[in-house]
């Protein structure tokens, strides 16, 4: 008897599960499409070009090297192995695995994926179980009874099940607005990885830079020494002033200082390097690269406007998050809206667990919950007011991210071009002052010329040769900023699909 009940409880309450989804079903296809406005992806621009006038194709040649770009060509994933450098492939690589920063943003996008699987939730019936048991005494006078109250047992099994109509569409709104937070936080980790990544390659180069002009300063400051002790030694036989060898002294004191500066410099790249790494300072082993034994790329790509808002992780977030705020206003809407709730119950009650399953104590129930908002004042309607104007500010938080995306493209690209002409007029200046220096040592080797006058022409060596290592790191660091400015070829990786390094 008691199998026979269990299975009747079971097959009630399938057929009212059974019950509640047809009438579901019934409504969603009554109701159709869900309140609020349906949200759509912003037009991609009919602009072709980021600069006023046609972007560069080509610079010049300098330092034996001239950049091409091709419109629409495909980024690479690893996009920094165009400088050729093992070094920097394994700092990377150790930041990628180990970077706390990107570690957090993976988990937000986790929590953001989890928080959508449970979004789904409301699309199915919910279930719930209960049982107890307890002991009760109950006065008869609450019934109108002159007799005396009794004592007993009382044991309760039941199960219940309610579906809660998505009428008006508010739930899917719901779901559709956690959806677009889990792309917000997609777009925002790869940020993270791109950042990252260009962060690294970016302090790489500047510490290759600095330790570079660490050792073309040291050369002159030698060379600075000989011209004071050259100086001093004039002064002594009375053929020059003493104030010439204070201004030696000082363009000489001038040169060291800079020297702790640089070295601060190259401590701090060191640093933010074992930071990024996910390291301590006192843990971290600096990475030796030379500026020398970077290679820089002279084929870089350039993804054509349209594409560009469809790849720049900054781009992607503002566009999700318009997304969340557009499914907002839906579910605000539908706030304001009836809700109705279909439920059902069914149960056994006993004094005894030995007459538990006895059909005299089944219970069950079938009904309908209508809740409608009727006096709230003015808060639901501004709330939806709130939500419009709050996607309203997304839209233009969007075309705000869209115009300062294209502005540091354009930038970068006249910075490459700018770069190569200021590094060509450095490459020519060192030439110069090179060929100076060998006239002025043949002179000298000939007795037409003194050893301050090769002391000189060797410092105004050094000197160019300084400035030349300058304006080459910024044609370096450039060229990262123009990598980073594309949105650094993150869909590449994810797609699998191949892009050449050269």
């Amino acid at each position: 008897m008691s199998l026979f009940i269990r299975d009747n409880w079971w097959t009630f309450m399938s057929a009212q599960i059974s019950r509640l989804s047809c009438s579901a079903v019934l409504v969603g296809l009554l109701a159709g499409c869900a309140v609020g406005p349906d949200f759509v992806r912003p037009e991609e621009t009919k602009i072709g070009h980021y600069t006023n006038g046609a972007d560069p194709s080509v610079t010049v040649a300098a330092n034996g090297t001239a950049q091409h770009f091709s419109p629409g060509a495909q980024i690479a994933a690893e996009w920094w192995r165009v400088f050729r450098s093992n070094e920097l492939d394994a700092v990377i690589k150790q930041s990628l695995d180990h970077n706390p920063g990107l570690e957090a943003a993976q988990a937000s996008l986790k929590a953001a994926h989890d928080n959508l699987r449970a979004g789904y939730g409301v699309f199915y019936p919910a279930l719930g179980g209960d049982f107890s048991a307890a002991r009760e005494k109950i006065s008869p006078a609450a019934f109108g009874q002159q007799t005396s109250g009794g004592t007993f047992n009382l044991f309760s099994l039941s199960g219940t099940v309610s579906y809660a109509l998505d009428i008006w569409g508010g739930e899917r709104r719901e779901v559709e607005e956690l959806g677009a937070q889990e792309d917000v936080q997609k777009a925002t980790e790869e940020g993270t990885w791109l950042a990252l990544v260009s962060n690294i390659v970016d302090t790489v180069v500047a510490k290759a830079a600095y330790i570079a002009e660490i050792r073309a300063t040291r050369e002159l400051i030698d060379l600075q020494k000989q011209q004071v002790a050259l100086g001093e030694t004039q002064f002594r036989a009375g053929t020059v002033p003493y104030s010439n060898v204070l201004s030696i002294q000082s363009q000489l004191e001038s040169y060291e200082a800079t020297i702790p500066a640089l070295e601060q410099k190259v401590t701090q790249a060191d640093d933010l390097l074992a930071t990024l790494a996910g390291l301590t300072t006192a843990d971290w082993r600096p990475p030796t690269v030379d500026l020398a034994d970077l290679s820089l790329p002279s084929d870089l790509p350039v993804s054509l406007p349209s594409d560009l808002v469809r790849q720049r992780p900054d781009i992607l977030a503002a566009e999700a998050a318009a997304h969340s705020a557009s499914a907002d206003i839906g579910v605000a809407t539908a706030a304001m809206l009836p809700n109705i709730t279909l439920s059902a119950g069914y149960g056994t009650e006993s004094n005894t667990l030995g007459n538990f399953f006895a059909s005299g104590g089944n219970v069950w129930t079938l009904g309908s919950d209508i809740a409608t908002p009727v006096i709230q004042g003015p808060t639901l309607w501004y709330k939806r007011q709130a939500a419009i104007d709050t996607y309203k500010g997304a839209v233009a938080l969007y075309r705000q991210t869209v115009l300062g995306a294209f502005e540091q493209v354009a930038d970068t690209l006249r910075a490459l071009d700018n770069d190569a002409n200021i590094l060509a007029a450095e490459d020519k200046a060192l030439a110069t002052a090179k060929e100076a220096l060998h006239l002025v040592q043949t002179n000298y080797k000939a007795g037409t010329a003194n050893y301050l006058d090769v002391l000189n022409a060797d410092a105004q060596y050094h000197q160019a040769e300084i400035a030349d290592l300058q304006a080459l790191a910024m044609r370096y660091q450039d060229t990262v900023a123009l990598f980073t400015a594309l949105g650094g070829g993150w869909w590449t990786r994810l797609s699998g699909k191949a892009a050449s390094v050269r």
